[in-house]
């Protein structure tokens, strides 16, 4: 692990020095507020979210974020095994970037708070221009750290540890085309369930048990074109595995169009399927030392449906900008080795997901 943090670092390093002259662009300065709202599965998910940011002196852009979910929480995993609960959780963020010639330097930090637990990161990226600006090469890692906690036990306590390393290539292909290449690299050590969650054997409950370590890789692919008229138009792909031997697909299509200066449409359809982790079971026959009934390692996809709707309603160059934005999610879950209990059948759900929030750029 160290080692390949050397390399990473090293890495950073070479990307600085080989800056250009030109000089990076760094990020606007803006203030969002906005209310969020996940609904489904006997999940509701709602809060606010408040973010702003503010350059000096041309070099570094200083940004704070607040962010809320109140949840109440009765899904199939709770109503079968434990009572519906409410709880609330508040995360903050802070972050740096700095303009370095042609490169630019991001830090972040977080921390994470709800009644049971507690997660905490810091992460730096960096991306360069090269080749005139036509490519744009990144770097980031991540470092997480989180306590695990349960509500009235007060002897159960344990810690979880998450390490991401990342690295991309956004490519000019021609004047309407861009196209982009993300590799991600995760590890986790520590205790990567939930001391909530019960699994079945020879269906009597018994307490889960997921390993303490798990890798995993992503590869995502992305493509967007201007196809005139005001309008683009694009598709993407995610490949994902880990050690648990979870392998998913994430396929996604978009269109977008301005509608004269002030409006902007855009509409898109997502698929995700994934294949059951190895010690995965909805029932088993025998005790192993690794068992879990939780549905997000089980077998299953879901399709997605959304929109989003943004509208100038100020602006005036050179000073500011004001645009009103709304978006909606459509989702419907579908498990293949996941049974809901109360009926017998194969557990599906449908969900959706609500976005409005105001920017203002200064």
């Amino acid at each position: 692990m160290f080692a390949l943090a050397g390399r990473l670092a090293g890495l950073l390093g070479g990307v600085l020095a080989a800056a250009a002259a030109k000089g990076a662009d760094l990020p606007e300065d803006r203030a969002d507020a906005m209310y969020h709202m996940y609904s489904g599965g006997g999940v509701t998910a709602q809060g606010p979210a408040l973010l702003i940011r503010k350059s000096l002196a041309d070099k570094v852009s200083l940004s704070g974020s607040y962010y809320v979910d109140m949840v109440s929480n009765a899904s199939i995993d709770v109503v079968t095994t434990a009572s519906p609960y409410r709880e609330r959780r508040v995360e903050h963020a802070f972050g740096v970037d700095y303009a370095y010639r042609d490169a630019l330097v991001t830090l972040a930090a977080t921390r994470g708070r709800e009644p049971d637990y507690a997660a905490n990161g810091a992460s730096l990226d960096v991306t360069q221009d090269v080749f005139g600006g036509l490519s744009t090469i990144s770097l980031g890692f991540s470092r997480g750290w989180d306590k695990v906690g349960e509500h009235n036990t007060p002897g159960f306590f344990d810690s979880a540890r998450h390490y991401q390393y990342r690295a991309g290539l956004t490519q000019i292909l021609t004047p309407r085309w861009i196209a982009s290449a993300n590799l991600e690299a995760i590890s986790d050590d520590g205790y990567l369930g939930s001391p909530y969650r019960r699994a079945f054997v020879n269906s009597s409950s018994v307490k889960e048990n997921d390993p303490r370590t798990r890798t995993s890789r992503a590869l995502k692919l992305r493509a967007i074109g201007d196809i005139g008229s005001g309008s683009s138009v694009r598709a993407e792909y995610r490949y994902f595995w880990d050690t648990w031997d979870i392998h998913a697909h994430t396929a996604e299509a978009g269109y977008s169009r301005h509608y004269g200066e002030q409006w902007l449409a855009d509409g898109f359809v997502r698929y995700y399927t994934q294949r059951h982790a190895l010690f995965y079971s909805d029932n088993a026959t025998d005790q192993t030392v690794y068992i879990s009934r939780n549905r997000q390692l089980g077998t299953f996809h879901d399709l997605g449906l959304g929109a989003n709707l943004s509208y100038t309603a100020r602006r005036v160059p050179g000073r500011y900008e004001i645009k009103v934005n709304g978006s909606y999610e459509l989702l419907h879950f579908q498990y293949s080795d996941f049974t809901d209990i109360r009926t017998g059948r194969p557990y599906s759900f449908n969900a959706s997901v609500v976005q409005v929030f105001v920017t203002a750029t200064f």
